[in-house]
């Protein structure tokens, strides 16, 4: 943004210019330059609202990762989308160290792939943790081995299935993660001097935190260029079905799996009983077997019920329902 003149600027070069003071002549380059047709309906180049709806993408898909990947590193995980910014491809890669982690994602249906760029020692923290470890880093940097790498594919194979939620409003995508280079003069996805966005989030395993950056180039993305704004975004989310949304809700929560136990009742014993209790011995309970046994569902009661059987196994038939609003 350093090129672009402020209107004082712009004034005094006219001045200049008008009062003889500066010869227009002189600031004729030698060289020829070329001619591009440029389309003002379809920029080739990303606006700051094509930007600004990548970052709220990459929130979403942040969230997505914070919740997903502990179950796979036992560990927690935050990610924080940082900033984005547009750049020609090859300043992109020659920003990256060596050895470096790239994912190659195919971006399918959209024409093209996207990279994924992991830093080495979240890579590191990755492959000791999924280890047993406890996710440390190393010390000093080496390139990866081939062991390390088929471990490091499982979770950028995590990541890559996560991406299509986030992208549901702009387009259905089925993301596939066709390699994983280390060294980014393999990985020329696109010509060196086209545009791309670069979405750089912040990625924290336990202690350990590196930088995370998803370059997006513009090729792949000019289908639905269109769509990356944040009001036909945000519009896109208002007509989803919301009964269909509750429907996959209750579906999901009625499959999660909660422990429930019935109390027979309670007694208090010494220490010295219960290392000296043998079989046929009898403990005397607070309850009478007339009584409704509680339920619990977690630490919670929330039925009562009367002890009985069902084939070969225990069993206990509800009487009534405790409801918190009663």
């Amino acid at each position: 943004m350093g090129d672009i003149l402020s209107q004082s600027e712009i004034d005094q070069l006219l001045h200049a210019l008008s009062s003889g003071e500066l010869d227009a002549e002189e600031l004729k380059d030698d060289g020829a330059k070329s001619v591009k047709n440029y389309d003002f309906e379809r920029p080739s180049k990303f606006s700051k609202e094509h930007l600004r709806t990548l970052e709220n993408i990459f929130e979403h898909f942040g969230r997505l990762l914070s919740t997903n990947l502990p179950g796979y590193l036992r560990k927690n995980v935050s990610v924080e989308v940082m900033n984005s910014e547009a750049v020609i491809y090859q300043e992109f890669t020659n920003a990256l160290s060596n050895p470096v982690l790239l994912g190659i994602v195919d971006f399918s249906p959209l024409e093209g792939s996207i990279i994924i760029e992991l830093a080495q020692n979240l890579g590191y923290a990755i492959v000791d943790r999924m280890l047993g470890g406890e996710g440390n880093p190393l010390e000093k940097s080496r390139d990866f081995t081939e062991i390390e790498l088929a471990i490091i594919e499982r979770i950028y194979n995590v990541i890559t299935n996560l991406l299509p939620e986030p992208w549901v409003n702009v387009v259905h995508i089925e993301p596939r993660l066709t390699r994983i280079e280390t060294n980014s003069q393999f990985a020329q996805i696109i010509q060196p001097s086209e545009m791309a966005a670069i979405v750089t989030m912040n990625v924290r395993i336990g202690v350990v935190e590196g930088m995370m950056n998803v370059c997006i180039p513009y090729s792949c993305v000019e289908d639905v260029i269109d769509k990356l704004n944040t009001k036909f975004w945000y519009a896109s989310m208002q007509t989803l079905d919301n009964e269909n949304y509750r429907d996959v809700i209750e579906v999901m929560i009625a499959r999660a799996r909660i422990p429930v136990r019935a109390v027979l009742g309670k007694s208090t014993i010494s220490l010295n009983d219960l290392l000296n209790m043998q079989k046929g011995d009898i403990i005397k309970l607070n309850s009478k077997v007339e009584d409704e046994l509680s339920v619990y569902v977690g630490n919670i009661k929330k039925f009562t019920a009367l002890p009985g059987s069902s084939s070969d196994s225990y069993a206990v038939k509800i009487s009534s329902i405790i409801r918190e609003e009663e």
